[in-house]
């Protein structure tokens, strides 16, 4: 099992606000009912279910593209 996580758009530096958005979830059933998350929530959910995390990192302004 993979959990996709990727860090949110809107949280600053210092902020006491959950940093983490879950993307995705492959190879078993798990259900989440949260929208944010703290890395050592993911990191918990992830060793008692057996799953690996999969860390996206955030693009840089510069490198993004407008649609």
């Amino acid at each position: 099992m993979k959990i996709y996580v990727r860090p949110r758009m809107k949280v600053g530096e210092g902020v006491k606000q959950p940093m983490y958005r879950v993307v995705a979830v492959t190879g078993g059933e798990i259900q989440m009912e949260l929208t944010h998350w703290r890395k050592f929530e993911l990191e918990e959910i992830a060793k008692d279910v057996g799953a690996e995390i999969v860390w996206f990192e955030e693009i840089p302004d510069a490198e993004k593209q407008k649609h």
